[in-house]
């Protein structure tokens, strides 16, 4: 752990609602249902392509927080603690920009997928109402 995800870890409450939802949502088959539609290894610049869970995530948060736009999405997650610990991202992180974002909705809109994977994230919270 690097001095700035201790910092991270440190300055953020251990019961705020993204680390919540992260605590009750099984990740696995979430992300195994985005790389079906979603696993490109390297961006159109070569660079290391984002992870779509992270992008996946990214659009929780903005759906969340009162359905925030890409931009203020990406905001968030280059400012708020709470998003960088929920995202799994470091101070020393790039953060996706908000047309990757919006490409990457439109690509899991295009095949069916993003409704399926938004019904998966309400049936596991359901799931966890009966505590």
């Amino acid at each position: 752990m690097s001095f700035s995800e201790f910092d991270v870890t440190r300055r953020t409450r251990k019961r705020n609602f993204l680390n919540q939802i992260d605590y009750l949502i099984d990740w696995g088959p979430i992300e195994k249902a985005i790389t079906e539609h979603y696993a490109p290894t390297f961006d159109a610049a070569g660079r290391p392509a984002y992870p779509g869970l992270l992008l996946f995530k990214m659009l929780l948060t903005g759906i969340w927080h009162g359905g925030l736009s890409d931009e203020l999405v990406e905001d968030m997650a280059n400012a708020n603690l709470h998003v960088m610990r929920f995202l799994g991202l470091s101070l020393e992180d790039d953060v996706p920009d908000h047309s990757v974002l919006s490409r990457f909705r439109t690509r899991l809109t295009q095949v069916h997928a993003w409704d399926n994977l938004l019904k998966e994230i309400n049936q596991q919270i359901q799931g966890h109402a009966s505590w």
